[in-house]
Formats: C-alpha cells, structure tokens, sequence
C-alpha cells in the first residue's frame, strides 16, 4: 500500500533526577556532598533512508519517544544519558509542524535528519551545588521536561521524469512498457490511484526514474480526485512527459485536454507550468493517418511539437525514451536543499519575568524563574535558602515587595504554588 501522508506524536526523554548524596569511606562517615546529576534524556530524529518508499508505518505507530535519562549516583557518579530514538523515513519526506503548519525540513537525501523532539536536561546533584561556604548542601534539582510536537509528514516522489496527462491517456500501460514496471492498467477512469514508479535503461549506460501520476482532470489543483495530493509528487520532478489521447478526438479534444492540464499545473504551483515538458500523442494505432496529420499540425500551429506514439504496438517508443533522455541532460537539475537538524532561533530574553496579583495571589511568569522553580527538590531549608537567594540575584523578591506581598502571601510560578518567605 502507498501512503504518502501521515501525522506522529513525538516526545523526547525526560532528564534524569540529580540526587542529595554525601562522600564517605571507612575513615569517614559523612563527607562532602557526594550526589551525581541526572543524565539527559534521549532526542527523536527522523532519518531518511534508501529503501523505504512509503509512510505505511505510519498507519500503525503513531507514537514515538526518546528514552529517559538515568537518575544520578553516589560519589558524584552521572547518569547515563538516554537513548535516542531514530525514525526511519522515506527519502522525499517533507516535515511539518502540525499546529502551526510550518515546514520544518525537507529530507530530500539518503541520510538527511532532523532532531525533532529533544530530551530534558538532567537534572543536577548536590555536588554541583557546592560552594567554599556550603560543602554539604542538601539541594537536587529533577530532571526537566523534554520537548514534544505533533508532525505531519508528507511523502514527495523524487523522480527524474513524470509522466501526466488526463484519465486513461496511457500513462500507466507507458511506465510498465519502458521500465518493466506492473503498474495496475485498465479501461476505466482513476484505474491509477497511486503513483508508479520505474526506472528506465536508455542505453545500457544511462537510466532515468519516472513516475506516473494518476489522471488529472479539471479542479485538480482543489483537491477534485484527489488532484492536489498526485500534483506534489511531480513537484519534484525535472522534465514532464505530458501524454494525450489521439483516440478519442472526437470524444475530447486533445489540444483542449493538453491546456486544461496545464491550467491545473500553473493553479497548484506555477513554477509547474514553466517545467520542460516533452508532449506524447498516445493510441496512434487508432487513428488514421490523415487524422494523425491534422492532428500533428493543430499542435504545432500553437507552437508545440507532438510525439506520436502507440504503446500497444511501440511505435515512437524508442524515440521518446531518447527525447525524455536529452531533454534531462539539458535541463539542470536543481540542488536539493541539504536537511540541517531543526533548531528554531528565536530571542528570548530568559531573564526577564513579570508579576500579576489576582486578588491573594502573586503570579510570577518568566522562562528563567519557571525552570528554576520546576526542576528544584524544595524539600529542605537548604533548597529554599538557594530558591531565596536566586530570586535575589535576579530581581524577582524586589519586585514582589514593590506589587505588594508579605510573609505568609501565596506566590504561584508557573504550575507550583509556594507561601513567600521574607
């Protein structure tokens, strides 16, 4: 089955607690503070890989986590960092952030990764909070929360050549001709609901991909038979192979059939209309030779030269794989942009907070003063001195007194309530 889109809950490891521990050894029953931190926890990443070709697993495994960071140990001793989690993806996988709709990377290249949901910090052991006044402090911090998102991934094709046209124009009976490749072909509309991919041997040497995308017709580019989602995989491609059929002339008008498509090309994306195109007429064994003609010069006097061909009997086949090859090597190819890990620069100014009193309580925001109330063990008068004494570098108690709190007052950071001490 082909799946080209698919949406995953990622969340990395949480970071390992630090812990309150002392040095101690047969002289000595209770030294120094002795307690290890807490090792981080452990990073999704998506990686492309060769090989894949769809986002099946996806149906299935929907959820994805980095693993934990291990708690801290006695005699200074780290936790061991978590494991991280790699996804393995299709080359051509674009990623984006789910809420926001924001592209995060393109892995257009075997290897290509992205870290997308990154493990907590550990958090730190007492021996980290050691000072020349304060060898034996009894303070810990737990380990922070890691990050976590909601991707979509969207499936893009890559391919040299792709081949479009309307319903039923022979595209799917070309790929299978020229590659050896089963694609499913019958007489009636959408037969193609997935796109074929082949590989072509022009002379032994040289090969090119290709891909068949399934019938377009008009309002495609809106999602009509699923227009929208077939159109992305020729995005990608370098030249397209734009085949008509001569058969049913009187029926549709291949000329007209030809405009229509391309109408749909320039509405979903129009750098697609300005793609080298290679135009085929299919099922000239069909149509007579004086109809052929007209047919031949209806096109050129719009300025667009007509490859007759019949798949069924082969005739023009061997030309157009030689056409669909030159043109390739005229057309540059265009670098794929190299996917780097995401990272989201922003400013944020850490140290800046902000406090607002509703009715008895004191509410205090800010990255900085959040993250140190979260990740501190406030279970001893050691912990509550340091919390104190933070708070005083940074500002927040002489704000507090200025908004008007006392001894006793409620002061809630974040998602922690405390009582303020003076």
């Amino acid at each position: 089955m082909f799946i080209d889109q698919a949406d995953i809950h990622v969340h990395g490891g949480r970071g390992g607690n630090g812990i309150i521990s002392f040095s101690s050894n047969r002289y000595r029953r209770r030294g120094g503070a002795g307690g290890g931190s807490g090792g981080s926890g452990g990073a999704v990443i998506l990686r492309a890989e060769a090989g894949i070709s769809t986002l099946y697993r996806f149906q299935s495994d929907t959820i994805f986590r980095g693993k934990p960071g291990s708690n801290g140990g006695n005699n200074n001793k780290k936790g061991a960092q978590g494991k991280d989690t790699i996804i393995s993806v299709p080359i051509g996988t674009l990623v984006f952030d789910r809420s926001s709709g924001r592209q995060i990377t393109d892995l257009s290249s075997a290897g290509d990764e992205v870290v997308v949901a990154r493990g907590g910090e550990g958090g730190r052991g007492n021996k980290s909070f050691t000072t020349s006044a304060r060898q034996a402090p009894r303070i810990c911090e737990r380990g922070a929360k890691p990050q976590s998102n909601v991707l979509r991934l969207e499936l893009k094709i890559l391919a040299d050549a792709g081949i479009i046209g309307r319903p039923n124009a022979g595209k799917s009976s070309l790929i299978s001709l020229i590659s050896g490749k089963q694609a499913k072909v019958a007489d009636y509309p959408f037969t193609t609901t997935i796109p074929n991919i082949g590989v072509v041997n022009v002379d032994h040497i040289h090969q090119f991909v290709i891909v068949d995308v399934p019938g377009l017709v008009e309002g495609a580019h809106a999602g009509k038979g699923l227009g929208d989602r077939f159109l992305k995989h020729i995005e990608r491609t370098r030249v397209l192979v734009h085949m008509v059929d001569l058969a049913r002339a009187q029926e549709q008008d291949p000329l007209q059939a030809y405009e229509e498509i391309n109408k749909e090309l320039a509405a979903f994306n129009p750098r697609l209309a300005e793609r080298r195109q290679l135009v085929v007429g299919n099922k000239i064994d069909l149509v007579e030779d004086n109809a052929l003609e007209t047919l031949v010069a209806r096109f050129a006097k719009n300025g667009i030269q007509l490859l007759p061909t019949s798949v069924i009997t082969g005739r023009g086949i061997p030309q157009l794989i030689t056409k669909i090859h030159h043109l390739l090597q005229e057309t540059t190819m265009h670098k794929a942009k190299t996917a780097v890990p995401w990272r989201v620069y922003r400013y944020s100014d850490k140290a800046s907070f902000s406090v607002r009193r509703e009715g008895d309580v004191f509410i205090l925001r800010g990255e900085a003063v959040e993250q140190l109330v979260q990740k501190l063990v406030l279970d001893s008068e050691d912990a509550w001195e340091y919390l104190g004494g933070r708070l005083e570098k940074m500002g927040v108690v002489r704000e507090l007194v200025r908004c008007g709190i006392t001894e006793g007052d409620l002061l809630r950071i974040g998602d922690v309530e405390l009582e303020f001490r003076d």
